[in-house]
């Protein structure tokens, strides 16, 4: 099930408009490229026996190619979705055009896609089954890599993409037939005792808890307390909410780009200490699963599982928040710098609120370059991500005015704006400004 959510949800989330239609669309594309492939296989055309096969929705001895299918199919109907669902056509032909015309062009699409895919996926296929094989013959070393990659990537948010990877493909290992660290963790985490799982979960959320639960709250207090005497009120609060989010659920970049931009060393500190974080627990035995890192899944995958040993994780988080406390510490007060602080939480509460449309909206608008130079508004579970057509037009003092904790450009027309667990609330103050 998860390649077919994979489809459904990609297309959703990068459909600019007329999401539904997008996901709709990624699950026929993602059926109708299962077919196609299928067909192809069974032709006797070419020898696939070198390829996984198996029954997907029905569908027999199709390619069975994992998250991979899912991306793929989803990325693709996002592409096709946003360039033909406002599409016109001639009055006679008019009632086949806009988001009818997405499932039209979608269908042929991934027909043409099937036909071609089970050729290009027996060499990718052999290159994937033989990264699985390398990362797990390094052992901790290869966790250590991917750990140093996860936190890295974070600026870019490729890490997303690494992570899926791993959780979701022969990557992150197979066991008894299920592939992907994450699939095989949910899969048996009930039936089989936890020391067979290790392997897996050292890819998981256990590596990141150490820094997590104790390297970036002691680092966050190291920022307070080498602020300025007339930051410090306003040091205090950004800090208390990022190492709430951080702790408890996991969510690490209020902290992280509170400081990535103006101490860039710290962040390639930081990422290393991932790398060792999660190499570390790997060479402890230690089996704490699920993805998140925060207390919560400390609490239900590691204190409550027996065998878990999740006490390593609580020692070894004890020696990061020293390690972190007086890096941290050391550096901001070597510098004589300080984080960038905005308006207080509560001046942005109360701002003025005219005909439904919020102040700090407009303020965000305007910073991105006024309503005419934006294209489209997304968000995340903590950045603002918004397509523009003019780069040049970007205000990043008034963006950083309204909160903002940092801002990543990932290409020439597209900004991420980082506001933290808030940018729900944010993102639909800007969305709702957008339609007056």
């Amino acid at each position: 099930m998860i390649p077919v959510l994979f489809s459904i949800c990609i297309a959703f989330g990068l459909a600019k408009e007329e999401k539904e239609i997008a996901a709709f669309a990624g699950f026929i594309g993602y059926y109708v490229f299962l077919l196609s492939a299928s067909l192809v296989i069974g032709s006797g055309f070419f020898d696939f026996s070198s390829l996984k096969m198996s029954t997907i929705l029905g569908i027999a001895d199709t390619i069975e190619m994992g998250a991979f299918a899912g991306m793929i199919t989803g990325i693709l109907t996002a592409v096709l979705h946003n360039k033909f669902f406002n599409v016109d056509f001639p009055v006679a032909i008019a009632f086949y055009g806009g988001k009818r015309f997405v499932a039209i062009v979608v269908i042929g699409a991934m027909t043409l896609l099937g036909q071609v895919m089970p050729f290009i996926w027996v060499p990718v296929s052999s290159v994937i089954n033989w990264l699985g094989s390398l990362i797990a013959s390094l052992g901790s070393v290869g966790v250590f890599i991917f750990g140093f990659l996860e936190r890295i990537l974070i600026p870019t948010g490729l890490h997303h993409v690494l992570n899926g990877v791993f959780r979701t493909t022969s990557v992150g290992g197979v066991y008894q037939g299920v592939e992907g660290c994450l699939n095989i963790f949910l899969k048996f985490f009930d039936s089989v005792p936890i020391s067979e799982l290790r392997q897996f979960t050292a890819f998981l959320g256990q590596g990141k808890m150490p820094f997590m639960m104790f390297g970036l709250p002691a680092a966050a207090y190291a920022i307070y307390k080498t602020s300025p005497i007339e930051k410090k009120s306003k040091v205090k609060a950004l800090m208390i909410a990022g190492v709430a989010a951080c702790f408890v659920s996991g969510i690490t970049e209020p902290l992280e780009f509170a400081f990535m931009f103006i101490a860039p060393q710290l962040f390639l500190f930081h990422a290393v200490m991932g790398g060792i974080s999660f190499g570390l627990l790997s060479l402890l035995g230690v089996g704490v699963g699920n993805t998140g890192g925060g207390v919560i899944d400390f609490l239900i995958y590691g204190v409550l599982v027996p065998g878990s040993r999740w006490y390593v994780i609580v020692l070894v988080g004890i020696v990061f928040a020293v390690i972190y406390y007086f890096v941290f510490k050391w550096y901001f007060s070597s510098r004589n710098i300080s984080i960038d602080v905005s308006e207080d939480e509560e001046e942005l509460s109360k701002e003025e609120n005219v005909g439904g449309v919020t102040s700090l909206a407009i303020k965000i608008i305007d910073g991105l370059g006024g309503y005419d130079n934006i294209i489209a508004v997304n968000n995340c579970i903590s950045r603002l991500r918004v397509d523009v057509k003019d780069m040049s037009l970007i205000d990043e003092a008034l963006l950083k005015s309204t909160g903002s904790m940092g801002i990543v450009k990932p290409s020439d027309t597209h900004i991420q704006v980082v506001y933290g667990p808030k940018i729900e609330k944010i993102a639909k103050q800007v969305k709702d400004a957008m339609k007056r």
